[in-house]
């Protein structure tokens, strides 16, 4: 059985929205990492989600584009003990969700770090890989959020 969309209520999630994006909080800072991914629901792309990411005392918020994509300049925080590994808080809001949706996106070159995390431990092995960004050849770093399916990211209770 194929899996279907979330129901929609129309184009006014994004346009209810589009004055809360921050993209480029703190582009020019050092350390800025240009962050791209898309945000699908089941097969399909979700044209106007919005995606917050913080940490590192810095907080971004982007929408999603017609085709589910997103773009954003992150900081990687640094970690402040040896049991979490650097990452963003990532929160998901999108037109047929009642409440936003949280997860986490860490840094493909932690490995170490991320294998001693103790919430990234918590995670189902063969899951854990829905919370780690990775590496484009461009320097950017990828990380696509799939609200449901095979693929599904792995969201958290709040």
């Amino acid at each position: 059985m194929n899996e279907t969309p979330s129901q929609t209520i129309g184009p006014f999630f994004r346009i209810g929205l589009s004055p809360l994006a921050l993209p480029e909080l703190g582009l020019d800072a050092p350390g800025a990492l240009t962050l791209v991914g898309r945000v699908y629901d089941g097969a399909e792309a979700v044209p106007d989600a919005m995606v917050e990411f913080s940490g590192a005392g810095r907080f971004v918020r982007v929408l999603s584009e017609s085709d589910g994509s997103f773009v954003a300049t992150v900081h990687k925080p640094v970690s402040e003990t040896t049991s979490h590994a650097p990452s963003l808080d990532v929160s998901v809001f999108a037109r047929g969700l009642l409440q936003r949706l949280v997860t986490r996106l860490y840094f493909p070159d932690e490995e170490e770090a991320n294998a001693r995390d103790a919430v990234l431990a918590s995670v189902p092995a063969t899951r854990r890989a829905t919370l780690v960004a990775h590496a484009e050849s461009d320097g950017q770093l990828r990380f696509d959020v799939y609200l449901q399916g095979q693929r599904e990211t792995v969201f958290f209770e709040y």
